[in-house]
C-alpha cells in the first residue's frame, strides 16, 4: 500500500520535469530563429534622391471649330433663283454661290439711270449758274440714294464667298423662298454655310490662376482620339482679356495648321499648356508600391541598414518616370529601387552596386 502511494506521488514530478525540458527546448529553437531572422539581410539597390526640373503643364478637353464661318444669306427675304454649290464642294474666295430673284435690281437700276441722266443736265446747267443750287442739291441727294440702293441690292442678290473654305451646309434649292428664319445650328438663318478648314480653332476656358502665365504666340500640343500617334502644335492666338465671375474661367483661342486636312470641325481634342518649370521629385515608377485592395502608394529607403517605409501621392508620368509627393522626403534620401517588393518596415538591409 505505502510503495503504491509513492509511485503516484513520484507521476507528478516526472511530468513536470519533462514539460520544463520541453519548454527550455521551444525557447531555444524560437530564439534561434528570430537570431537567424534578424541576422539576414535583403540585397537592394538604391539610388540618391534629386530634385529635377520639369515643365508644369496643364490639359483641357476642347471641340475643333472652323477658323471662320459664315452662314451665307441675302438681307431680306425673295426667291432664290440659284445655288452654285453643294455640301463638301471647296471654294475660293470670291466665288459665286447664290444668285437672289433680281426684281427689284433691275427697277433700281432703270430708277438710277433716269435719276443720273436728270443728275447730269442739272450738273451743266449748274456750272454756268442756270439753276437754283438748292434744286441741285436736292437732285444730287436724290441720285446718291438710288446709287447707294443698286449698290446694296448688288451685294444681296449676287453671294460670293468671303474666304476659302468648304461648303458645309446647303439649306434651300433653286425657285425656293428663303423666308429669314433660323435653321441652322448655330440659330442663325442662311442658304449655304461655309467654314475655312485648312486652319482650325479650339475654345479652351482655363482656371483665373493661370491668367499671368498665358501669353499671345505661346505653343501647345492637340492630340485626337483618333489620331493618337500623332501630335499637333497650337498656338495661342488670343486671349480674352475678362474672367467669367460664374466659374472664375478665361477664354483662350488655339490656331491649328490644318493643311494636311486629317483634322474636322466638331472632333473632340485634348489641349495642353505647358505654363512654368519648377523642381519635382521624380523617380522610377518600379520604386513606387501600392497596397492591394487600395490606392495607398508609399516606397522604401535605406537609413543606416535598415528599410524605411513612407507613403507618397504620385503624380504625373513623364516616360519611365513619375512625380512623387511626400513631406517625408528629403533632397539625399537613399529610395530603394530594387529588391523593395520583398520589404517591411524596419528589416535590414544591404546596399549592393
Amino acid at each position: 500500500m505505502n510503495t503504491m502511494r509513492l509511485f503516484l506521488k513520484g507521476i507528478p514530478v516526472v511530468g513536470l520535469a519533462v514539460m520544463m525540458s520541453c519548454n527550455q527546448g521551444g525557447d531555444k529553437a524560437a530564439n534561434a530563429v528570430q537570431t537567424d531572422a534578424t541576422s539576414k539581410k535583403e540585397m537592394v539597390r538604391v539610388m540618391e534622391l534629386q530634385y529635377q526640373e520639369v515643365a508644369r503643364s496643364i490639359e483641357y478637353p476642347a471641340s475643333l471649330e472652323g477658323f471662320e464661318e459664315v452662314h451665307l444669306a441675302p438681307a431680306s427675304p425673295g426667291r432664290i433663283e440659284a445655288i452654285y454649290a453643294e455640301v463638301g464642294d471647296r471654294i475660293t474666295k470670291g466665288t459665286a454661290l447664290v444668285q437672289m430673284d433680281r426684281t427689284q435690281l433691275h427697277q433700281a437700276e432703270i430708277q438710277l439711270k433716269t435719276v443720273e441722266t436728270d443728275f447730269k443736265r442739272l450738273d451743266t446747267l449748274a456750272k454756268v449758274g442756270s439753276i437754283a443750287q438748292q434744286q441741285y442739291d436736292q437732285l444730287k441727294a436724290q441720285y446718291e440714294v438710288a446709287k447707294s440702293n443698286v449698290d446694296f441690292l448688288r451685294e444681296n442678290t449676287r453671294l460670293l464667298a468671303p474666304f476659302s473654305g468648304v461648303i458645309s451646309g446647303r439649306y434651300f434649292e433653286a425657285g425656293e423662298l428663303y423666308s429669314g428664319a433660323p435653321n441652322t445650328q448655330a440659330g442663325k438663318a442662311a442658304v449655304l454655310s461655309l467654314v475655312q478648314i485648312d486652319r482650325l480653332k479650339a475654345m479652351v476656358a482655363l482656371s483665373e490662376k493661370y491668367f499671368p502665365l498665358v501669353r499671345n504666340g505661346m505653343e501647345v500640343a492637340v492630340l485626337t482620339d483618333i489620331y493618337k500617334d500623332k501630335a499637333y502644335t497650337g498656338r495661342v492666338y488670343r486671349i480674352h482679356p475678362t474672367i467669367d465671375p460664374m466659374n472664375r474661367t478665361f477664354n483662350v483661342e488655339i490656331q491649328i495648321d490644318n493643311r494636311e486636312g486629317l483634322l474636322r470641325p466638331g472632333m473632340f481634342c485634348r489641349v495642353t499648356f505647358d505654363l512654368d518649370k519648377e523642381e519635382a521629385i521624380l523617380l522610377p515608377s518600379m520604386a513606387i508600391l501600392k497596397m492591394q485592395g487600395s490606392n495607398e502608394r508609399y516606397l522604401f529607403i535605406e537609413r543606416s541598414g535598415i528599410a524605411e517605409r513612407i507613403g507618397v501621392t504620385i503624380g504625373k508620368r513623364y516616360d519611365d518616370d513619375v512625380e512623387v509627393f511626400s513631406d517625408e522626403l528629403k533632397t539625399g534620401d537613399r529610395v530603394i529601387v530594387s529588391g523593395q517588393s520583398r520589404l517591411v518596415d524596419g528589416v535590414a538591409v544591404e546596399v549592393v552596386q
